[in-house]
């Protein structure tokens, strides 16, 4: 988001005056919020690269070697499990710790091996489990929706079942999209009452002196900045530039733009901001409304679209002062991990060092979800 040259178009109180007017306030209010939402949208576009390069360059490769050491754990209790010299309660113990670790690593990858010996430890069939739950993953679905999923989906992945989902959800905004707008015809044909007529006219006013406010504010920049009516072809290329800017931010109903523009190019001062009559405010209140809900609509998409890059939850909250701060612990907590798999590995080399651990990793168990152990 380039910033260069900008200067604020904030109303400043006159040199004869102590305070603002209401629609003074009201505009400056708005005009900071929308420099808060340039801010956060320009905070994304800087952090964003920064991020991917950590993510890519740090993080991946430490998930690859924290998995690989998973799935050594996961062989190796397996082969401990028939070592002589193990109690019943130790084989138990080595049963739960292989269900819950092989059961994660699963999810992340189809590993035929990692599903048989889910399937001895945990006395039951990982592909039957999952499809179970899908199933029931499908009828909440169904009954949130109201409507039928269909018998065609890929009951072995969710991704399928939650795309289909996502479908019939579209399918039926559409549909309800279509019948509002026929229904709001129907309206329209209707014969209008003289108050809904006059409703109306006051309606289309209103809007055509929102659009005049923004056409008058553009006119005055095209005029000045017409790239054809400049013979130094260095100025016209500036011109130029400037123009598609103007253009831009015309197309866009961007008010605070040309405004920006104005100042930059010094056709306005600080004293014509000052003087903007109450009307115009008005007038300028509406448009500076439209302008931050957008901005709003982009900021929403911008984090949508990363949390769906990096698959961060909705319930974590992200902002680009944060996220890679936060990479940073989950880097760190990684490594942790590694380190701490490492040292784990190590017991199998003798059982009386693997009872001894078996015998920590028990009483651990009894107080912390499996989700939670050190591996």
């Amino acid at each position: 988001m380039t910033r260069t040259n900008r200067r604020s178009v904030s109303i400043a109180p006159a040199h004869n005056k102590t305070s603002l007017s209401k629609g003074q306030k009201a505009f400056n209010a708005l005009i900071r919020q929308i420099e808060k939402r340039r801010h956060h949208l320009g905070a994304w576009e800087v952090v964003g690269p920064v991020f991917q390069k950590k993510y890519t360059d740090e993080f991946l490769p430490l998930e690859k070697i924290c998995t690989d050491l998973q799935v050594k754990m996961v062989h190796c209790l397996e082969q401990a499990f028939d070592q002589k010299g193990l109690t019943k309660s130790e084989r138990r113990t080595i049963s739960v710790l292989i269900t819950g670790l092989a059961g994660d690593l699963i999810e992340e990858q189809d590993d035929a091996q990692l599903k048989a010996i889910y399937n001895r430890h945990s006395q039951s069939d990982f592909d039957s489990e999952a499809a179970a739950e899908l199933e029931d993953m499908k009828s909440a679905l169904e009954a949130m929706l109201g409507a039928e999923l269909g018998d065609d989906i890929d009951m072995s992945s969710p991704e399928d079942l939650l795309q289909r989902a996502h479908a019939k959800m579209e399918e039926q905004q559409a549909r309800e999209a279509a019948e509002n707008q026929a229904r709001e015809e129907r309206r329209a044909k209707r014969k209008k009452s003289a108050r809904q007529l006059a409703a109306q006219a006051r309606q289309e006013q209103e809007q055509e002196q929102l659009s005049q406010s923004i056409r008058e504010v553009y006119r005055k920049l095209a005029s000045a900045l017409h790239p054809d009516r400049e013979p130094d072809p260095h100025e016209r290329q500036r011109k130029t530039a400037l123009m598609q800017r103007a253009n831009q931010a015309y197309g866009n109903n961007n008010l605070l733009q040309l405004l920006e523009l104005q100042l930059e190019l010094e056709h306005i001062d600080q004293s014509a901001i000052n003087n903007i009559s109450e009307d115009r405010l008005k007038h300028y209140k509406v448009i500076l409304k439209e302008q931050l809900g957008e901005l709003d609509q982009e900021i929403l998409h911008v984090e949508a679209r990363f949390r769906h890059a990096y698959g961060i939850p909705p319930f974590i909250d992200i902002s680009p002062d944060t996220v890679v701060r936060n990479l940073a612990g989950d880097i760190a907590g990684i490594q942790q991990s590694v380190r701490d798999l490492k040292q784990d590995l190590l017991v199998f080399e003798e059982i009386r060092t693997l009872k001894s651990w078996l015998k920590s990793v028990k009483r651990q168990h009894a107080t912390l979800h499996f989700d939670e152990m050190p591996f």
